[in-house]
C-alpha cells in the first residue's frame, strides 16, 4: 500500500539537493512545460479532473473542478487571477514549507500550468509571514524564472503571458481563509467576506479568483506528465493520489513525509516515525488533520485509512495531514484548552458567535482543565460550541468548536474526575 521512491512527487522535500533552478530542471521540473501547455485549457482541466485530486487545503474539494469554474472569456474585459495559499498558520501544518524552502520551482512551474488552464493573467503567492527564509528562496527562484524566460511574458514560449507576484502576510491565521486572503492581497484588514458572489465570480480586485493551497497546484506539472491513470493508482476510490503527511507530537522521529492517501495509520507511523513513543498501549490521542479537526482516541484510530472518508467515519477529518500524536504523558484538557485560546485569539472578530464564543469557550475550558468547576457545565459547553458552529461567515467557527466537541465525546470521564477532585481538595480544606 505504502509509496514507493519511483512514484514520488517531491522529490527533494529535505533538501538533500539544492532548491535552484539548475538542480530543479534536473529534476525534472520545467522539462518541455511548453508542450504540456500545447495541450490546451480544456484538455489540462480534464486530465486534473481524472486524476482525481482533491484540493489539499484542508477542504478537499476536487480541484479540477473548482479550475472548471473560471469563466472561459472575459465578457466585460476583466483578468482572471490564480491565487495560490500558502498561508500555512494552522498548529501541526508544515508541508508546505518544505515545498517552498527546497522545491519552490514546483510551484512556480504549477502556477504557471493552472494559471493557464484557468486563463489567468497572473498568479499571486501569499506567503505566511513568519516565514523568512522561505520567502527569500521563493523571491529567488521566481527570479530565476523570469530571467530563463520561463515566466513572464511568452512564458516558456508558449505565446503566453503570464506573472507571478509574490505577497507576504503579517502572520494572521484568519487570512488562510481563501476571501479573508483576497481582502489582505487588496490591502484590507484580513477578514471573510460573505459568499456569494464567490471568488470564482468576484473575486482578488473584483475580478474571477481561484484560491488554491500550494500542494494542490505543485502536483500538477507531475500529473500532466505521468497521467492522470497514474496519480489516481494510488489511495482508495475517491481519495487518490500522493499526500504530503506532517507528523508531529510523541513519535520516535517527527517527520514531513510522502504517501499514499488512504495508507493506514499504523503504517505509517511504523514506516516512517520508528513508531510510537512508548509503544502503541502509550498512544492516547491523535489529531489528524491539524488542530481544526476533532481528535481520535489511540484505540480507534490505529487501523483507519488516512484519507478524506476513513477519518471521517471515526468522526474526524484528513484536513492538512497535519498528524499531532499524544502519549499518555499528555494533559488532553489542557492541550485541548492551549487549541481554544488559538482560536480565541485569531479569531477576526467579526461574527458575533465567533468573537465572543471563542473567548467563552476558553475561559470554560480552563476552568474545566483545573476542575474549578460544576458538571452540568460540560453539557453547556458543549451546546454553545452548537451555537457557534455552522453560525458563522467562515470556518473558524466551527475549528474552534470541533476539537472541544471532540474531548467532550472521548474524554468526558477525564474531565469529570478532575471536578470530582477539586471539590473533595476543597471540602478537606474546608474541614
Amino acid at each position: 500500500m505504502s509509496l514507493q521512491d519511483k512514484d514520488r512527487i517531491f522529490t527533494n522535500v529535505y533538501g538533500y539537493q539544492p532548491w535552484n533552478l539548475k538542480a530543479a530542471q534536473a529534476r525534472g521540473d520545467w522539462d518541455n512545460t511548453k508542450a504540456l501547455l500545447e495541450r490546451g485549457q480544456d484538455a489540462i482541466i480534464q486530465e486534473v479532473k481524472d486524476s482525481g485530486l482533491r484540493g489539499r487545503g484542508g477542504a478537499g474539494f476536487p480541484t479540477g473542478m473548482k479550475w472548471s469554474f473560471m469563466p472561459k472569456e472575459s465578457k466585460d474585459g476583466r483578468p482572471s487571477f490564480l491565487v495560490i495559499n500558502a498561508d500555512e498558520s494552522e498548529p501541526g501544518s508544515c508541508k508546505d514549507r518544505e515545498i517552498i524552502r527546497h522545491d519552490p520551482h514546483k510551484l512556480l512551474e504549477g502556477a504557471l500550468v493552472a494559471g493557464f488552464a484557468m486563463r489567468a493573467r497572473a498568479a499571486y503567492i501569499y506567503i505566511r509571514g513568519e516565514y523568512i527564509r522561505e520567502a527569500e528562496t521563493l523571491f529567488a527562484a521566481r527570479d530565476e524564472a523570469y530571467a530563463a524566460g520561463l515566466l513572464g511574458k511568452n512564458a516558456c514560449g508558449s505565446g503566453y503571458d503570464f506573472d507571478v507576484f509574490v505577497h507576504r502576510g503579517a502572520g494572521a491565521y484568519i487570512c488562510g481563509e481563501e476571501t479573508a486572503m483576497i481582502e489582505s492581497l487588496e490591502g484590507k484588514k484580513g477578514q471573510p467576506r460573505l459568499k456569494p458572489p464567490f471568488p470564482a465570480g468576484a473575486g482578488l480586485y473584483g475580478c474571477p479568483t481561484t484560491v488554491n493551497n500550494v500542494e494542490s497546484i505543485a502536483v500538477a506539472p507531475t500529473i500532466l506528465r505521468r497521467g492522470a491513470g497514474w496519480f489516481s493508482s494510488f489511495g482508495n476510490e475517491n481519495n487518490r493520489g500522493t499526500k504530503l503527511f506532517q507528523i508531529s507530537g510523541h513519535v520516535k522521529k517527527p517527520c514531513v513525509v510522502e504517501e499514499a492517501m488512504s495508507i493506514s495509520f499504523e503504517e505509517l507511523i511504523e514506516k516512517h516515525c520508528g513508531g510510537i513513543r512508548g509503544g502503541w498501549d502509550n498512544l492516547l490521542a491523535v489529531i489528524p488533520g491539524g488542530s481544526s479537526v476533532p481528535l481520535v482516541p489511540g484505540e480507534q484510530i490505529r487501523h483507519v485509512a488516512m484519507d478524506f472518508d476513513g477519518l471521517k467515519a471515526v468522526g474526524s477529518g484528513l484536513g492538512t495531514a497535519a498528524v499531532i500524536v499524544m502519549d499518555k504523558s499528555t494533559d488532553i484538557v489542557r492541550a485541548i484548552s492551549r487549541l481554544s485560546y488559538f482560536y480565541k485569539h485569531e479569531s477576526c472578530g467579526q461574527c458575533t458567535p465567533c468573537r465572543e464564543g471563542t473567548g467563552w469557550m476558553w475561559r470554560v475550558m480552563e476552568r474545566l482543565r483545573t476542575g474549578d468547576a460544576d458538571v452540568a457545565e460540560i453539557d453547556m459547553l458543549q451546546e454553545v460550541t452548537k451555537q457557534v458552529e455552522g453560525h458563522t461567515i467562515c470556518a473558524l467557527g466551527d475549528a474552534a468548536a470541533w476539537p472541544i466537541q471532540g474531548l467532550i465525546r472521548h474524554f468526558r470521564p477525564e474531565i469529570e474526575r478532575r471536578i470530582a477532585e477539586r471539590a473533595g481538595d476543597v471540602r478537606e480544606a474546608a474541614e
